[in-house]
């Protein structure tokens, strides 16, 4: 980069960055440093998506070649995500570590008993759309011999937290759980519901979780 030949510098001298300039050549000198090293064929966030493009699973951003991801790579988001990550996964290794102890106390054998499951439970998912244009799904999963006191929960959860399929951001998978079935998931549109009074409810009544959502009418053009 010349820094003699700027504009408002004396002759022979270094001269001043302004602050675009001082900013990419910051992004310049992150790059170079991540390119000597990382090696992208072990980053398990590395990804190119079928656009041909970058894409970085840990802070879900895109990059339009793997310059810019090395660069993002060395950044205060990457890097503030990678120290959160690694703090939930030692968490996680501590919780295993005490589940670990407990197996041979007669605490540890109560709690394997209590995760011992008896299969998927029996579901019917209903797609419909009303009046007004909306789509709406219906779900009703069966929990007949449920554990007493439990009620099923559900969430839904990113395509990116999953490990089964390649992710894709135009959906999401909506999950049931309930103590001594399998949990049980639903690959689902990502787009944008509506939580309006009566738009999206459940109900929990003879061993039959229901729920119901209604998507946004999308607006034409």
């Amino acid at each position: 980069m010349d820094m003699q030949n700027r504009v408002g510098s004396k002759f022979g001298g270094g001269g001043v960055m302004n602050d675009g300039q001082s900013a990419r050549d910051r992004k310049e000198r992150l790059r170079q440093l991540a390119m000597e090293t990382i090696d992208l064929a072990k980053d398990p966030y590395f990804m190119r998506n079928h656009l041909g493009t970058y894409e970085c699973k840990l802070c879900l951003t895109l990059h339009t070649n793997e310059g810019s991801y090395m660069a993002h790579t060395q950044a205060k988001k990457h890097q503030t995500n990678l120290k959160r990550r690694a703090k939930e996964d030692e968490d996680k290794q501590k919780a295993l570590n005490v589940l670990n102890q407990a197996k041979d106390s007669q605490y540890g054998r109560q709690i394997k008993q209590a995760r011992v499951k008896i299969g998927r439970p029996g579901y019917s998912l209903t797609k419909s759309v009303d009046a007004s244009g909306a789509k709406c799904l219906s779900f009703a999963i069966n929990y007949p011999e449920i554990k007493e006191g439990i009620v099923p929960r559900y969430r839904f959860m990113s395509s990116y937290e999953q490990r089964v399929e390649v992710p894709d951001k135009n959906f999401i998978f909506l999950l049931f759980a309930a103590e001594p079935y399998e949990t049980i998931a639903f690959k689902i549109p990502n787009k944008p519901m509506d939580k309006s009074e009566g738009r999206f409810v459940t109900s929990w009544v003879d061993g039959v979780f229901n729920l119901t959502l209604f998507y946004l009418v999308e607006k034409e053009g």
